[in-house]
């Protein structure tokens, strides 16, 4: 249980990754992305990256400046525009839905206008799941200026997009529903220079 605790890569830039095995069994028609960060970097860093060997960008959150998320699923984005980070956390949750191809983007619990993206797709299964570094090839292909640097926490991956209620209180930390990736029991291999710690705050 990696309750209060942090992934905190210590290196920018980093070849240090964490891999969260999951193996859901069949393909993801909606699904749900939270997690926290917390760094200083201003140049382009992966958060999230979930590979299959037909689509290494199947599902990506990424940030390539201060001000803006990229949330990829199969291999398309939308772009989501946001106050330049007060170098505090920022909670993210991602939610995406087949049957209308709806995105959602919730930061701090404060939800984003909707988008649409890949309507009627269908997320693969047999993933390779990794903190920190994007994927250009299943479980590898990593460009070290797109690796993460600072603190990451409270990731969870969901089969189902959540209610409003649900995205405010993952924001809150509170209490949530069963999930196919739970911070509070997380199964994780690190790779490189990543430590475990107590969250500061």
């Amino acid at each position: 249980d990696l309750y209060r605790k942090v992934f905190v890569f210590r290196n920018d830039p980093s070849d240090a990754y964490v891999v969260l095995p999951l193996s859901p069994e069949q393909p993801l028609l909606n699904f749900t992305l939270c997690l926290r960060s917390y760094t200083d970097l201003t140049r382009p860093h992966s958060l999230f990256s979930y590979a299959t060997k037909a689509q290494d960008n199947e599902i990506l959150l990424f940030k390539p400046r201060p001000d803006e998320y990229r949330f990829y699923v199969g291999g398309k984005f939308v772009t989501f525009r946001v106050p330049e980070s007060r170098r505090d956390w920022e909670h993210v949750c991602a939610g995406w839905e087949s049957s209308t191809g709806m995105a959602e983007f919730w930061l701090d619990g404060k939800p984003w206008p909707r988008k649409g993206l890949q309507r009627g797709y269908a997320v693969g299964p047999e993933a390779a799941v990794l903190l920190g570094q994007e994927q250009d090839a299943f479980g590898g292909g990593f460009d070290l200026y797109n690796s993460f640097s600072g603190e990451l926490a409270d990731v969870y991956l969901w089969d189902t997009v959540l209610s409003p209620d649900r995205m405010r209180a993952a924001f809150q930390s509170l209490r949530l529903p069963p999930a196919l990736l739970a911070w509070s029991s997380l199964s994780y291999s690190i790779t490189g220079d990543v430590v475990v710690k107590p969250r500061l705050r």
